[in-house]
């Protein structure tokens, strides 16, 4: 992994940015694009910033 701390590979069960981004990136785009296709855009991003708030003050 270029860039990495690791001299070969990241050790098992550590998330680093790609499968982050493949585990909720690739979902969240499909989901915001399939809202934008309905028309309830601004309401998904209402509730998923209502959400993510919701658990950033749960984990405080």
């Amino acid at each position: 992994m270029p860039g990495s701390p690791y001299m070969e590979e990241p050790p098992p069960g550590l998330l680093t940015w790609p499968t982050l981004l493949r585990m909720f990136g690739v979902p969240a785009v499909a989901f915001l694009a399939a809202c934008w296709y309905s028309g309830v855009l601004f309401e998904a991003l209402v509730i998923m910033t209502l959400t993510l708030l919701f658990i950033a003050w749960w984990r405080r």
